[in-house]
């Protein structure tokens, strides 16, 4: 594997932003191969992109879990955009996100990584925000991936956002603005998967992981029955375990052995 931390320069954001890429090049199993069966120039990997969650970046993933071992095992190429406290949107007065991880992030890490274009090997997935990323990014961009997960992820952010305390109001409002019109917009999970449905479009595979302690466990189980009524894909899992590297280091493993099951 290679593991590339680079700085990026992004026209969204109007900054210099950080992404952590991982690349199956030279692992073990290639000793035997010669190194120009290697390093061939026209493989193009299956892609993974993996999203952090509040107060995190581009390294979390690296960091505090397996996912390069994982990786490698699949032949998969993962990348890990920061996407700072954002909830991946287009903040109303301050970074735009949400077009940066949709639209620029994937252009600019096929111009530089040998990655596949294709839909059935795409995909993506989050922890906590990450996970709310990682959904409204599935079902905003269907055509993009084959397959989206969330693990402990914040998944009926309407909810979250109108019981939050004062002060954790306000920092939503920086996020997403106005709370009031929240519910029905671009960011709500529950008209996103509505209106999929509704244009008779495919979804990706969907995959939901939490663990029965964690705060977010009755968001994520709402969502969930929200997705069976209206008939997707989805495969749930649960456990014990709360909102911590313990659960998602166990469970993006499982994340990618799901992606790869069909």
């Amino acid at each position: 594997m290679a593991v590339i931390q680079m700085n990026l320069s992004s026209r969204y954001l109007m900054m210099d932003t950080s992404v952590t890429v991982i690349i199956p090049v030279l692992s073990g199993g290639n000793n035997e191969k010669t190194l120009e069966e290697v390093y061939r120039r026209d493989v193009k990997y299956p892609t993974l992109y993996l999203l952090h969650g509040y107060s995190g970046d581009s390294t979390n993933w690296l960091r505090y879990t397996s996912i390069e071992r994982y990786a490698n095992e699949k032949r998969l190429a993962v990348v890990m955009p920061s996407g700072y406290n954002s909830f991946y949107t287009d903040i109303p007065y301050g970074f735009k996100c949400w077009s940066y991880i949709s639209e620029e992030l994937p252009l600019a890490m096929r111009a530089i990584f040998p990655l596949s274009e294709k839909r059935e090997e795409n995909f993506v997935a989050g922890l906590s925000m990450g996970g709310y990323g990682a959904m409204k990014w599935a079902l905003r961009k269907p055509e993009f991936f084959s397959a989206a997960a969330s693990l402990s992820g914040a998944l009926d952010i309407v909810e979250i956002v109108e019981s939050a305390e004062p002060e954790g109001k306000r920092g939503f409002e920086n996020v997403f603005g106005d709370p009031s019109k929240l519910r029905g917009s671009d960011n709500d999970l529950f008209y996103l998967a509505e209106n999929l449905v509704k244009e008779n479009k495919t979804s990706p595979r969907l995959y939901i992981a939490c663990g029965t302690e964690d705060f977010l466990y009755p968001a994520n189980i709402r969502f969930k029955e929200h997705l069976i009524r209206l008939g997707y894909d989805i495969t749930y899992e649960e456990g014990r375990g709360t909102h911590n590297w313990y659960f998602w280091d166990k469970y993006i493993r499982r994340v990618i052995d799901w992606i790869f099951s069909v």
